[in-house]
């Protein structure tokens, strides 16, 4: 079994990856969107 320390660290570590993700999935979504309507005029 992990010890408490590695689940706290594995936690923190998850947590400012999800937080990381939810910033830039719609970031690089907005950016695509952009360059496409930039190629399609």
């Amino acid at each position: 079994m992990a010890s408490a320390n590695d689940m706290n660290a594995a936690k923190k570590t998850y947590g400012g990856f999800i937080s990381l993700l939810k910033w830039s999935v719609p970031l690089i979504a907005i950016i695509t969107m952009l360059i496409v309507i930039l190629i399609a005029d």
